[in-house]
């Protein structure tokens, strides 16, 4: 099944009088056009996902739905991978898996040499940051509470290997921007050893966004390096890769972009491939080919030939209408419980600060288990499902993260079910 953009639909008119059996079609007006609010262009977006019966789904993070015709075409794909097999793979797909690539560097405003494609962010940052060799003994890392576990595990690896020293912080809470920016300021002037910074774009963990571009300039100018995890970013918010200011990059397409799972990106800018030391199941043939840096075997090829759809299914949407729906989505809920006092939002309504992840805290529930029992009450007394987060420094919180697939109606019954369970879970 191919997508063919001429037998979309043109608009929220068109959108409006047929039901979307085929992909949508970025709409021949202005972006701005298309409102947030508009329920019945987004009613038919929506259609175009299978969603789980019985529950409301709001928590689309930890990956995200192939519409229709993306999961069609990945059944597609499964299915000739399956059937050739090597005869496809010694014959052709080395072709069409380089003009998958090439399809997402021209999405991403990058070369095509500058990407290579991973499983998954973990994947791309892990190697970023193991093979990061400008550090040793006399120089320090730098990463927040707000990474992810993962990430900050590795940092604190590769700088043990490498003789260097961790710095943590704890971003501000409530946050700012102002008050990221001063943070990181502080952290840069404190350790004039440090060399490189971790960071994290949209946090899994409260949906904080970073202000990155200010930070990693001001890294830069005190010659630390940027690691950036864009695993939540990308497709959440609208941006081209150089705008971020990192030069080494790790991101999903199984997130926001929906592509199937185990489908992700590395990204380093050209004239730093040095900077990052090859896989070390790499041969050293090739050292000048971003390839060399990532070696993970044999993957799940149907899933990377079915890329390319899932970027046309977007790009008929539109990056700047899927940001305006998800942001509208999340200030839906949160103005409604915002200045209730038994509940606390984790991120500011500044919109350079977030993009459809928030999370919440009620009064006195700090712990993983307080937050557990929080989302368990959501789910059993109401029907919707989110998920709890740990790690933040402040205490747990509860993730809220609304996608494509839902209605406003969705994020007001959530509304509503915190209005009435916050003062009853509230302690202290």
């Amino acid at each position: 099944m191919t997508i063919n953009r001429r037998s979309m639909m043109t608009g929220a008119a068109a959108l409006a009088a047929a039901p979307l059996t085929s992909p949508l079609v970025r709409a021949a007006s202005p972006i701005g056009a298309i409102a947030a609010d508009d329920e019945a262009y987004w009613a038919r977006v929506a259609a175009q996902y299978d969603r789980p019966e019985g529950v409301t789904q709001l928590e689309n993070g930890n990956w995200g739905m192939m519409a229709r015709p993306v999961l069609a075409q990945y059944q597609q794909a499964v299915g000739r991978v399956n059937r050739d097999t090597s005869f496809y793979a010694r014959r052709g797909m080395g072709r069409d898996l380089m003009a998958a690539q090439q399809r997402l560097a021209a999405e991403l405003g990058v070369d095509a040499n500058e990407i290579v494609f991973t499983r998954n962010a973990t994947e791309a940052l892990k190697g970023l940051i193991g093979g990061y060799n400008r550090i040793g003994a006399g120089t320090a890392v730098l990463c927040a509470d707000l990474d992810y576990d993962s990430m900050q595990a590795s940092l604190v690896n590769a700088a043990r290997l490498r003789g260097a020293r961790v710095v943590r912080i704890d971003l501000p809470e409530p946050a700012t921007h102002d008050a990221v920016l001063a943070a990181y300021d502080a952290a840069f002037s404190a350790h004039p050893d440090l060399k490189l910074v971790l960071l994290t774009h949209i946090s899994h963990r409260t949906g904080l966004m970073l202000p990155v571009r200010a930070i990693a300039d001001m890294a830069r100018a005190r010659g630390i390096d940027t690691i950036l995890d864009a695993a939540h970013s990308l497709g959440q918010v609208d941006y081209r890769l150089r705008d971020l200011g990192a030069d080494f990059i790790g991101f999903n397409l199984h997130k926001w972009i929906g592509a199937p799972l185990g489908v992700g990106a590395m990204y380093i800018r050209a004239g730093r491939l040095d900077a990052i030391d090859p896989d070390l199941a790499d041969d050293h043939a090739r050292l000048d080919r971003i390839s060399s840096r990532v070696h993970t075997g044999t993957v799940d090829f149907a899933a990377l030939l079915t890329l390319p759809a899932a970027l046309d299914f977007q790009a008929a949407i539109g990056a700047g209408p899927r940001e305006n729906r998800l942001r509208g989505l999340r200030d839906r809920w949160v103005k409604q419980v915002r200045e209730h006092p038994d509940i606390t939002v984790l991120t500011p309504d500044d919109p350079r600060m977030h993009g459809a992840i928030t999370s919440f805290r009620v009064r006195g529930c700090t712990t993983d288990a307080d937050n557990r029992a929080v989302a368990q009450a959501l789910l059993e007394t109401h029907g919707i499902f989110t998920v709890q987060r740990g790690g933040v420094a402040k205490g747990s919180c509860v993730r809220v993260t609304p996608g494509l697939c839902n209605a406003m109606a969705d994020v007001d019954a959530l509304a509503k079910a915190l209005l009435e369970l916050a003062p009853k879970l509230a302690k202290g």
